[in-house]
């Protein structure tokens, strides 16, 4: 069958159990087409084509019957659009011809191939006989309706004609099509010998002009509901309806909180034959904690990828993950191949995405088979999250890696809460359009109930991205101080807004900065090893300052600009010979990234030509060590450190800079934060020197007053850094984020399964 459809009132109209069903069923069922019908221009449809609830249509006709396009490309079907054209005079003919009658307002809705304006009853009454005049000059029907709304269009084109001319076009028989409406504004679709419904609540007038028609079925239930109605009524899918079409519902699991990770909550490794388990050698903070939650016996899953090893007889879906810690936990593996994996994860979310994300988009490289990839592992976790979820479950999802779960789990599982978290940076709207599947990629997100970034700018750049994409109602915003920093830094934001509407759902958003397991930096300090250690470095460092800096390979993190300040810094400075030493900790890219091999060449370069310029006997101005260094070495170097100088060029947080100010704050130092304006903890970490790492001169100046800042002053600016990272930390974060993914499912009217307290 063919569904041609009006929108408002129809379509997408109704109860949302119904538009979900009438929704998969066309989803599911190869031979259903869909054609949209709508008064709306073209550009006030698109929003709907970026919702992945909605099926796409095969055809759109808009402007009420004056644009045919086809669904997927939205190119016009020429051999019926042609025919329309060629009897419009075009909206400026139009607009000169009636410039001289007062009281006509251009509406400002975005149409093509009609001109719309606003009119009293008075004006139209007085000027009948003109506007009549001007139209058939003009080969233009005049249309006025509700007392308020005038409308030129094309001579004898309405929604009736132009969906019989496509249909005449398909050659598609006309029992095979189905029409659905409820206004006036609908009823040239009824007077061309289709079937049709009236769905429920449809304006008096039409059920009127339609009684009596065999043809047309006046349906008691509104919207999607009507629509369902007919389809069994007239018999479209056999005898046995449509509960026969209808997709499988997918039964509940048995856990109440499902986290979706990129990373298992073990490392995995093949010894003799068989692949075993051990506890992650780096763990990052945010794994324990994201455990924690399943203490006490609390049921849980905790949803990752697993490459599927064809050397092994089988693959093990569900396995334990600490049975002593977390006896009700299990992590539900999803298995990809090491392509899916390689394609995934090392190469289109790092060449297409990362650089995107982080502002450097010209970098990026969009490949159309490497997105079917991404959207193919992506729906893979979503059916095994949706198999693992109970009944109102939470469903956590982790960063951009995950971008179209939300899309997939929404219409397995409708009751689900799905909230978001993204780890990386979010940019402005005229970067990150210049994704190909942005509309995709928004749709899915504004699945969510809930969705989090790290500070208020990075929600913020959400929503005007997803402006762009689709319509809704800003709900809620509030004042970001005295949480985030509002005018300080590059990143700062004074208003974010926390709450959306789009249809009849609502939507969350929040600033949760992630914050430190400081349980580590504790554990590191006790150690005697590392106490042995930091002595090792004062004798070492005697005399000498050091700057030190850690971070990943990679070009987000402003490596050679760094170091382009040093030189600068040692060549205005020259008292500062053999008085201070940079420490760069390299930490190198995954085994496989080989974007980063001409980034480490010129690292080198600039290292050898600083030590070769500057270097003498007994001094080496640069230390470079490009390696992994263990988290509880690098806290010796935290606490030694004078200086800690972090200047990515864009990154989402930055744990270094936190993990530097909790080690300081512990051993009540005095060493001072030197930290990128353009990194998200600029905006949360108080106390901080903040320098711009586009500018050589401003960081080698800010270097300088670091080193030369008054111990008092150092200090208070310590103190105050402290008194943020050791108040936000992990636990805060978690708990923080999960309070508020429950208000969000409270708002919507959901059911939230209980949810076990961050330990």
């Amino acid at each position: 069958m063919l569904l041609a459809t009006d929108l408002d009132g129809t379509f997408l109209g109704g109860t949302q159990e119904t538009r979900q069903q009438l929704y998969q069923l066309i989803a599911v069922h190869p031979d259903i087409d869909l054609i949209f019908v709508t008064g709306r221009g073209l550009e006030s449809v698109m929003p709907l084509l970026s919702d992945p609830m909605i099926p796409q249509p095969s055809y759109i006709i808009c402007d009420v019957g004056c644009t045919v396009v086809d669904g997927e490309t939205l190119q016009p079907v020429v051999e019926v659009q042609g025919r329309i054209d060629d009897v419009w005079p075009g909206e400026y003919a139009i607009q000169a011809a009636v410039e001289h009658i007062p009281g006509l307002v251009r509406q400002d809705v975005p149409q093509e191939r009609r001109c719309s304006y606003f009119s009293a009853p008075d004006v139209i009454e007085e000027y009948l006989d003109e506007l009549t005049r001007i139209g058939n000059s003009l080969n233009c029907d005049v249309l006025y309706s509700a007392g308020l709304y005038l409308d030129f269009l094309p001579r004898n084109i309405n929604k009736g004609s132009t969906l019989t001319a496509l249909v005449e076009h398909l050659k598609i028989p006309r029992e095979d099509v189905m029409v659905a409406g409820d206004t006036l504004n609908d009823l040239s679709m009824y007077e061309h010998d289709f079937i049709g419904v009236c769905v429920g609540e449809s304006e008096e007038g039409l059920l009127e002009a339609t009684e009596g028609r065999a043809r047309v079925y006046h349906a008691g239930a509104a919207g999607a509901g009507g629509i369902l109605e007919a389809i069994s009524h007239f018999g479209f899918l056999g005898a046995e309806g449509i509960d026969a079409e209808g997709r499988d519902d997918i039964e509940p699991g048995p856990s109440d909180l499902v986290i979706v990770y990129h990373r298992l909550p073990y490392e995995e490794y093949l010894e003799d034959g068989l692949m075993k388990r051990r506890n992650h050698t780096s763990p990052n903070g945010i794994i324990p904690t994201l455990a924690s939650f399943f203490k006490d016996g609390k049921k849980g899953a905790w949803v990752a990828w697993s490459i599927k090893d064809e050397s092994l007889k089988e693959f093990e879906t569900h396995t334990e993950v600490d049975k002593e810690k977390y006896p009700n936990l299990v992590a539900a593996r999803v298995a990809l191949t090491k392509e899916e994996v390689d394609i995934f994860y090392k190469r289109f979310s790092k060449e297409a995405f990362w650089p995107t994300l982080h502002t450097f988009w010209e970098r990026a490289t969009f490949n159309e088979e490497h997105w079917q990839v991404f959207c193919d592992v992506n729906r893979k976790f979503a059916e095994q999250t949706a198999k693992e979820a109970s009944e109102g479950a939470t469903v956590w999802l982790h960063d951009y890696n995950l971008w179209m779960v939300p899309a997939y789990l929404r219409e397995l599982r409708p009751d689900v809460n799905i909230a978001f978290f993204h780890h990386t940076y979010f940019p402005s709207a005229d970067v990150f359009n210049v994704l190909p599947w942005r509309k995709e990629i928004v749709g899915s997100l504004l699945q969510c109930d809930y969705i989090g970034f790290h500070i208020p700018r990075q929600s913020e750049n959400f929503i005007d991205v997803a402006k762009g994409v689709m319509p809704f109602d800003v709900v809620e915003k509030t004042g970001c101080a005295p949480r985030f920093l509002t005018y300080g830094c590059a990143v700062g934001l004074d208003e974010m807004t926390t709450e959306i509407k789009i249809n009849d759902r609502i939507i969350r958003l929040g600033a949760h900065p992630v914050g430190l397991d400081l349980n580590r930096v504790d554990a590191a300090l006790e150690k005697p090893e590392i106490q042995a250690r930091m002595e090792e470095l004062r004798d070492e460092l005697h005399g000498v300052k050091l700057v030190l800096s850690v971070e990943r390979l990679d070009y987000t993190k402003g490596i050679p600009a760094k170091l382009e300040a040093f030189e600068r810094l040692l060549e205005d400075h020259p008292e500062l010979h053999g008085k201070v030493t940079l420490v760069t900790v390299c930490v190198p890219a995954a085994k496989g990234m080989k974007v980063y091999d001409d980034l480490q060449s010129e690292i080198e370069q600039s290292v050898g030509r600083i030590n070769g310029r500057y270097a003498q006997v007994g001094w080496t101005p640069v230390q470079f060590f490009f390696r992994a260094v263990p988290f509880e070495q690098l806290v010796a170097y935290y606490a030694m450190a004078d200086v800690m100088w972090i200047t990515p060029l864009r990154d989402g947080l930055n744990l270094v800079a936190k993990e530097y100010v909790a080690t300081q704050g512990k051993i009540q130092g005095k060493g001072v934060l030197v930290l990128s304006e353009f990194a998200g903890a600029a905006a949360e970490v108080k106390g901080a020197v903040l320098c711009n790492p586009h500018d050589p001169a401003e960081m080698a100046e800010t270097c300088y007053f670091a080193l030369s800042m008054h111990p008092d002053d150092a200090s208070a600016r310590m103190n105050e850094a402290y008194d943020v990272v050791s108040n936000y930390d992990i636990a805060h974060w978690g708990q923080e984020f999960l309070s508020e993914v429950a208000d969000s499912a409270e708002k919507n009217g959901k059911r939230l399964s209980t949810l076990t307290s961050v330990a």
